[in-house]
């Protein structure tokens, strides 16, 4: 019975919520996507800000040599602290909740009243909030779920998978991240291999906000102007980097 019930459960989260792994990892295929794009983009932006002496000078290799360095280089050390800091805010989490946990056991009296007091404050009344205090008190794991919640405002990241996290943040990194070489493996480096180079992370800046509009259903002009905004004011800064050393 209860699986069942966790099965239709899990349907209905993914069903009617729409609450899949995309929409799990959204923030780290965006961010991961996003630098990366800008990562790749800023060397080949250099090389052609610093004008045709730039990346016709040092060679169509050295472009991809300089692009898939930083590419590789970069995307690791994003997964990685990816990883890190997912475990971090995870054992900050249950550190915290572990000193809660032991309030709640050594003074239930003042957590209780904590409790009346938060409920209170989301428009139960004082009747309601005491009937329901009494009854987290008798369930002093719940009781520390909802501290945790509405008192330290601390989200709970114990189900979190920090290394599909990184993993997730590595792989958007490379895949959005490599869209602005590509011209790079078949034209020689000049003015139309950099042509190409931005329109390629055009696209790959309009399909992260098409990922995004498609995982939170917002509207799809915001989803796919804010990324390619945010993309192409790091994309013209690192250009503008290059003519600086014209």
């Amino acid at each position: 019975m209860a699986e069942g019930f966790a099965t239709a459960f899990a349907r209905h989260r993914r069903e009617e919520h729409r609450i899949g792994r995309l929409q799990e990892f959204l923030k780290q295929i965006v961010y991961g996507g996003n630098d990366g794009i800008v990562t790749t983009f800023s060397v080949v932006a250099g090389f052609a800000g610093a004008g045709a002496e730039g990346a016709a000078t040092v060679g169509g290799m050295a472009v991809l040599l300089f692009g898939l360095a930083n590419l590789l280089a970069d995307g690791t050390s994003m997964g990685l602290g990816e990883f890190l800091s997912s475990r971090s805010e995870r054992d900050v989490y249950v550190s915290v909740r572990a000193r809660e946990l032991a309030e709640i056991r050594t003074n239930p009296e003042f957590e209780r009243a904590e409790v009346v007091e938060l409920l209170g404050r989301r428009g139960l009344n004082p009747g309601d909030a005491r009937t329901i205090a009494e009854v987290m008190a008798r369930n002093p794991e719940f009781m520390a779920d909802f501290m945790m919640q509405y008192e330290l405002e601390l989200p709970d990241p114990t189900g979190d998978e920090p290394a599909a996290r990184g993993l997730a943040t590595f792989v958007s990194f490379l895949t959005f991240g490599s869209m602005p070489l590509w011209p790079y493996f078949v034209l020689p480096p000049q003015q139309a291999a950099f042509r190409l180079s931005l329109g390629m992370t055009f696209a790959a800046l309009v399909a992260l906000g098409l990922l995004r509009w498609r995982a939170t259903t917002q509207g799809l002009a915001r989803c796919v102007g804010e990324t390619v905004l945010v993309g192409g004011v790091c994309a013209v800064v690192a250009y503008l980097v290059g003519l600086a050393f014209r």
